[in-house]
């Protein structure tokens, strides 16, 4: 029971402003208890030593008065947690049932996942009551080597204690779309989201209930467990959960102050902010990041001050080097002088058919493609794919991440499997740490990932080639994909799988899409049974064979309905923005 026996703080007033009565002392109130080197009973300080429900007590210093309650809060009262704990930061280091808690840093007597470093937005410090994993309610792993974890006893704060949150948002998520409130039902497939009411056809812990403050409504599509996107349980059997990736970003770019004539050689404006609105760093520093355009070096481009410029004539525009160590570069707050703007007018949606999709690479088969990656979260989950353009360097998706400045400790890359969960002793995986990620250009989806050191080429890892800038590929090149995740009943879920598609030009592929595909995009369609990518294969590689070798010609992207007969499959087209993906290696 928590009433104070075990408290040994320094309180020596009662509830009432009485000043306690020394514990050696017998005036003005003779008592019974004699102090010990073991039982605390040190100076006048409050104490329980016969086990008072109240709490600690003490005899008082008022002949009137013989005892009182000295109203110190229990730890469980003064700790509270608000929504299901996440943030909860105090030091309660005990379960419900009294069981002490093991310590975060040791994996004795319970091994486990939460290894500190690699948590380090989630304190888990000593051994502290936490819930790095969006359960409930804080919990710990226990010392008892019977029991492996249980709860805590943490009573809900109340209205008043309730901290800042974040703005919700309807139409667009933010981040990891937590704050998210839209009414989206469907995964990026269009596979129907399970009501979270429901445990058929799948069971899970998120009931409502249990989680108010996450707006677990309906079969809405959200985000209670800190996921990368939002997500939801879906309807299908043998498809347990899926992203809802069709939910768009709300946009973080500012809004562009100036514009520019062709690819901004000829800029003299004096917008020094990038896209994302970090401050440009001078032209003439070398902090953080050495300039390799200078005032000097180029005096045909104008460097002054911090101003946007363009010195070797990059097709993306005027960028500049940042204050942000790290990010070396970026593209500035401007746009086209000639671009026109379609914002509030002229748009219309295909209506495209969601009732046939299937999931992910369908139609494939186990293959070897030693460039494909696996980007695994801090529980080591495989979540995107990439494809592996340099020995240190990964062109990914930006919608695998929640922005371009998401902590990376405990995200790694691996390579050399085709097993979707390998054994760790299996001979030629490579696991490597992420250290740092660049994003694209504005509208390129692109995301490049710098290891934390250089992969080892073998057979099982390689490079795959980048294109010639700009270069379109022939209508009729066949072309693979590859991916890890279900395949629907077409082939093995647990290995990496590869299929064959063919290469259209855009001008066939928009008969389909109404003129929506651009030139930064490119498509295919299946060469027999229905064949495409989706959860989980985002960020992989759609690579063709061109002169005796596989090139990276376009990459998986989300937001498409996936393996669909008689539709084609629309990917970013990587020869557009490979001066890109040079630029950033070569400044990275």
């Amino acid at each position: 029971m928590d009433n104070g026996v075990e408290y040994r703080g320094t309180v020596a007033i009662t509830m009432g402003g009485l000043t306690c009565q020394h514990w050696s002392h017998r005036v003005p109130n003779d008592h019974k208890y004699t102090p010990t080197l073991h039982n605390g009973l040190e100076e006048n300080f409050c104490r329980n030593p016969d086990g008072d429900p109240r709490g600690p007590w003490c005899y008082t210093t008022h002949p009137a008065v013989r005892f009182q309650s000295c109203g110190i809060k229990s730890c469980r009262e003064a700790a509270c947690i608000w929504c299901n704990g996440e943030d909860y930061r105090g030091s309660v280091d005990r379960t419900e049932s009294g069981r002490e808690c093991q310590r975060w840093d040791l994996q004795h007597p319970h091994p486990h996942p939460f290894e500190p470093g690699k948590f380090l937005d989630k304190d888990l410090d000593d051994n502290y009551c936490r819930n790095p994993d969006s359960s409930e309610r804080p919990w710990c792993y226990t010392t008892d080597p019977q029991v492996e974890r249980e709860f805590c006893d943490l009573p809900s704060c109340g209205p008043e204690a309730q901290p800042h949150q974040e703005a919700t948002t309807l139409n667009c998520f933010r981040g990891k779309g937590e704050s998210y409130r839209g009414t989206a039902n469907t995964t990026a497939a269009g596979v129907p989201c399970q009501r979270w009411d429901s445990q058929n056809p799948h069971k899970h812990r998120f009931a409502p209930e249990k989680y108010p403050c996450k707006d677990l409504r309906e079969n809405f599509c959200r985000n209670p467990d800190g996921s990368e996107a939002p997500w939801c349980f879906t309807t299908r059997p043998g498809m347990r959960v899926a992203f809802c990736y069709q939910i768009r970003r709300c946009t973080d770019n500012v809004r562009p102050e100036d514009c520019y004539y062709g690819t901004g050689e000829q800029y003299r404006g004096s917008v020094s902010k990038t896209r994302k609105g970090v401050s440009c760093q001078r032209w003439s520093a070398e902090t953080p990041h050495k300039s390799q355009f200078t005032p000097t070096s180029a005096p045909h481009a104008h460097l002054e001050e911090n101003f946007c410029r363009n010195p070797d004539g990059d097709s993306h525009g005027p960028w500049c080097y940042t204050t942000d160590p790290r990010t070396p570069f970026d593209y500035c707050a401007l746009r086209r002088c000639d671009q026109v703007l379609f914002e509030k007018c002229g748009k219309r949606d295909p209506r495209l058919d969601q009732r046939v999709s299937k999931l992910r690479v369908v139609g494939g088969q186990p293959g070897n493609s030693p460039w494909t990656v696996s980007l695994r979260n801090r529980q080591g989950q495989h979540f995107c794919g990439g494809s592996l353009v340099k020995e240190q360097w990964v062109l990914t998706a930006q919608q695998c991440f929640p922005s371009c400045h998401v902590p990376l400790l405990g995200y790694e890359v691996w390579l050399g499997t085709m097993f979707q969960s390998p054994k760790p002793t299996e001979p030629g995986l490579q696991r490597v740490p992420i250290a740092k990620m660049v994003c694209g250009p504005p509208d390129s989806q692109f995301l490049l990932l710098k290891l934390e050191r250089p992969v080892t080429l073998n057979q099982r890892v390689a490079l795959i080639c980048l294109p010639p800038e700009r270069y379109v590929v022939p209508p009729g090149t066949k072309c693979e994909i590859a991916g890890w995740g279900e395949t629907k009943g077409t082939g093995n879920n647990s290995v990496l799988n590869v299929a064959s598609l063919n290469v259209i030009s855009n001008q066939d592929c928009n008969v389909k899409y109404r003129g929506r595909v651009q030139e930064r995009e490119m498509c295919t369609k299946d060469l027999l049974a229905p064949v495409g990518a989706c959860e989980g294969d985002y960020g992989g590689p759609l690579a063709c064979f061109t002169h005796d070798c596989w090139v990276l010609e376009g990459m998986i992207i989300p937001a498409r309905v996936c393996a669909r007969p008689r539709w084609p499959a629309v990917f970013m087209r990587v020869s557009v923005f490979v001066d890109w993906i040079h630029k950033a290696i070569r400044l990275g």
